[in-house]
């Protein structure tokens, strides 16, 4: 039987609607809405896209959204004094950095001068510790969401043989730290593993995120497993497509993502949830 699709989309707006309820009971008993600062070098159309679907997101469930679009000539200093800033704004909860950025910019002393409760990507090396100790706090977004995008299959995880193709420190690396905190016996795939084709064949769970189109074959995937692609690749045509040969995949899986319409919107959710949290988090304080 063909694989039952994983709609990010739909679930993505559970969470807003959850996220939006909270938001309105904190604002009926006087509360300020939670604020998220989003800050962009640059003006590349993928960056442009990805940083417009987040401040639309913000303004349907309630966050305040900053938008700081700063030119591809800011220094590392001029970058780092508006997080000292930001870090200092009561009203702000949550601080984004978009990614990648200039060359001229060294990105993980960027990362680590944002306070660690308004680290919403969870990218500080704090936040990343708590959740390699299983006692996560701020989780980076894209393998939180995943997580989620799981529990909807209802499939018990623990013990499962569980595959990471790609183990950037934006999803691959967080994401085998997700699934060791579910269970799962992980296996890390980059571009030093010599036999790639034989390790993807072994995957109860498959998650693929590589940013090359079409690497994993649709004849790889084991019967019956859950596949999760993360890739987004346009293509000449204009066409997006994932890292996984989606007609082949969903031929053996048993449960996929589409290639948009999957893990994408969960991103953007987890996001919106982790500025909740941080709100909640400060808020404590």
């Amino acid at each position: 039987m063909p694989a039952q699709i994983l709609n990010g989309t739909l679930i993505a707006e559970e969470i807003q609607q959850h996220v939006s309820q909270r938001i309105k009971n904190y604002l009926a008993q006087g509360k300020r809405a939670p604020g998220l600062a989003v800050v962009l070098l640059g003006a590349a159309p993928a960056s442009e896209i990805y940083v417009a679907r987040k401040l639309a997101a913000c303004q349907k469930v309630g966050i305040v959204s900053q938008h700081y679009r700063l030119n591809t000539a800011t220094t590392q200093t001029e970058l780092i004094k508006l997080i000292d800033k930001l870090n200092n704004d009561h009203t702000i909860d949550g601080i984004l950095i978009q990614l990648p950025l200039p060359d001229h910019i060294a990105t993980q002393p960027v990362l680590e001068q944002i306070r660690i409760d308004k680290d919403v990507d969870g990218f500080h090396p704090y936040n990343l510790g708590r959740l390699a100790q299983e006692k996560p706090r701020l989780r980076p977004c894209t393998p939180a969401g995943i997580m989620e995008l799981l529990k909807s299959t209802h499939i018990d995880l623990k013990g499962i043989d569980a595959t990471v193709v790609g183990v950037s420190n934006i999803v691959g690396r967080p994401m085998v730290l997700e699934l060791l905190m579910a269970g799962c016996t992980v296996t890390a795939a980059h571009r030093f593993t010599q036999n790639l084709k034989k390790t993807v064949e072994n995957a109860d769970l498959l998650i693929v995120a590589t940013g090359k189109p079409g690497l994993i074959k649709g004849d790889w995937i084991k019967p019956g497993a859950i596949v999760i692609d993360v890739g987004m690749n346009r293509m000449d045509n204009g066409q997006l497509i994932g890292d996984v040969e989606f007609e082949g995949a969903s031929a053996r899986a048993s449960f996929i993502t589409p290639v948009p319409g999957g893990v994408g919107p969960m991103t953007v959710a987890t996001l919106l949830s982790n500025t909740l949290y941080a709100y909640e988090w400060i808020m404590e304080k």
